[in-house]
C-alpha cells in the first residue's frame, strides 16, 4: 500500500506508450516471479552483459525465445554459456497480447489482468495500428538489484513494430521514457511498481528510454523478492 488518497490511473504518457498501474494483481505476480526464477537457471540462464565498448550493464538478464545480446539475436547465448535459449512460453505470449489491449483499451479476452478491465475499444485510446494477430516470441527479463541501472536505448533489433511490453515485478522503479531523436530531453519520468504494466507502440515504439534509478525496499513484503523483476515481451519478426 502506498496510501493514495485516488487509484493511480491508466495515462498515455507519449503517444502509443501507456502506463497502466496495478496490472497484475499479488496472485499473478508470484507465479510469474515463480516462472522467473525457473528461467533464471542455467543453462542459458541469468547472465552479466557486456558491451562491445567494454561496459558492463548493472541489470543482469535472462532471455526466452531468442537471445538478446548487444546488439543482436541469437539462438544460443552466445555472451553466455552458449546453450540454446529457452523456448517462449505461450502462456507470457498470451500474456504480451493480453497486455496490449489492456493498455490500448480494449477488452482482455484472456483475464490476464487482475484489474477492471474495459469492455471493449473505448477511447481516448487508438490501436496506434495493433491488429492482435502478432505472437510474442521474445522475453528480456532484467534483474535490478538496489544499484542497477539501464542507461537510455532503443528497443530497435526487431523488424516488427509491435508493441513493446513491459511489466514489473518486486521494487519500484524510476522509468524515464524519452523521444525517437535523441536520449536527451523531453522524457517524462514514470515510478512503475509491482504489478505495472509499460506498453509503448506506434509512434513510440522507438522511443529512448531507461531506469536511472531502483527504489529499494518498495516491492510487497509478501511477494518475497529484493530487488526488481522486469519482464519485456517483444514481436521480432525475424527470420525463423
Amino acid at each position: 500500500m502506498h496510501g493514495e488518497l485516488f487509484p493511480r490511473e491508466r495515462t498515455e504518457i507519449a503517444p502509443g506508450a501507456v502506463h497502466v498501474p496495478d496490472w497484475l494483481g499479488p496472485d499473478r505476480q508470484r507465479e510469474l516471479l515463480a516462472d522467473c526464477r525457473e528461467w533464471a537457471r542455467p543453462p542459458a540462464g541469468l547472465r552479466t552483459v557486456h558491451t562491445p565498448g567494454g561496459g558492463t550493464m548493472t541489470a543482469r538478464q535472462v532471455c526466452l525465445g531468442l537471445h538478446w545480446y548487444p546488439y543482436g539475436y541469437a539462438r544460443t547465448a552466445v555472451d553466455g554459456d552458449g546453450a540454446p535459449v529457452k523456448p517462449m512460453p505461450a502462456r507470457l505470449a498470451a500474456l504480451g497480447r493480453a497486455a496490449v489491449a489492456a493498455a490500448y483499451g480494449e477488452a482482455d479476452p484472456l483475464g490476464h489482468g487482475d484489474g477492471e478491465q474495459p469492455a471493449g475499444r473505448c477511447g481516448p485510446y487508438p490501436s496506434y495500428g495493433w491488429q492482435g494477430d502478432e505472437v510474442y516470441d521474445i522475453a528480456l527479463i532484467n534483474f535490478y538489484d538496489g544499484d542497477s541501472r539501464m542507461g537510455m536505448h532503443r528497443d530497435a533489433e526487431e523488424r516488427s513494430g509491435a508493441p513493446v511490453v513491459s511489466l514489473s515485478l518486486g521494487d519500484s522503479c524510476l522509468f524515464r521514457f524519452g523521444n525517437t531523436a535523441s536520449r536527451g530531453r523531453p522524457y517524462r519520468d514514470v515510478e512503475l511498481r509491482s504489478g505495472d504494466l509499460f506498453v509503448f507502440g506506434g509512434p513510440s515504439r522507438l522511443a529512448h528510454h531507461g531506469v536511472p534509478k531502483v527504489l529499494p525496499g518498495t516491492g510487497p513484503q509478501d511477494l518475497g523478492l529484493s530487488g526488481r523483476l522486469n519482464i519485456t515481451l517483444r514481436v521480432g519478426g525475424l527470420d525463423p
